[in-house]
């Protein structure tokens, strides 16, 4: 006869390490910290999601000639009466600044979870076009 009881599922644990990507990190190309990046009115911005991470610990920011880089490692240790889990791990990504970001006005803010870096984009040189002449 089958029992009645709910019984303790691997499933939800197994789909919740999926999504972190921490486990797996070093197997696929998958980031466990999903970022975007786009242009917008002369800013470039940079969003991550970094729930859990606390940023005057465990974010680190850098920028070296056109490159940003953005460092962090958690550990988070959970105990209750009866059960005790311990998640950790370390991201690191590097992405390219456009032609013309300030390097030395970056600025990051972190709400919600949310990792925003803005750097304003210089507009590029006035640029011309070159007519080509035909010699007969």
């Amino acid at each position: 006869m089958p029992s009645l009881m709910p019984r303790a599922t691997l499933l939800p644990d197994l789909f919740r390490y999926l999504e972190q990507g921490w486990p797996f990190a070093g197997l696929t190309e998958h980031h466990p910290v999903r970022i975007e990046e786009y242009l917008e009115d002369g800013t470039y911005v940079l969003r991550a999601e970094m729930p859990g991470f606390d940023p005057d610990k465990d974010v680190k920011i850098s920028v070296a000639g056109d490159q940003l880089s953005i460092t962090a490692e958690r550990t988070v240790d959970k105990h209750d009466k009866a059960h005790s889990e311990f998640f950790y791990g370390s991201f690191a990504r590097t992405v390219r600044l456009p032609a013309g970001a300030d390097v030395n006005a970056v600025e990051a803010r972190y709400d919600a979870g949310i990792l925003e870096i803005t750097v304003p984009v210089k507009e590029e040189a006035d640029t011309r076009e070159i007519p080509v002449i035909v010699k007969k």
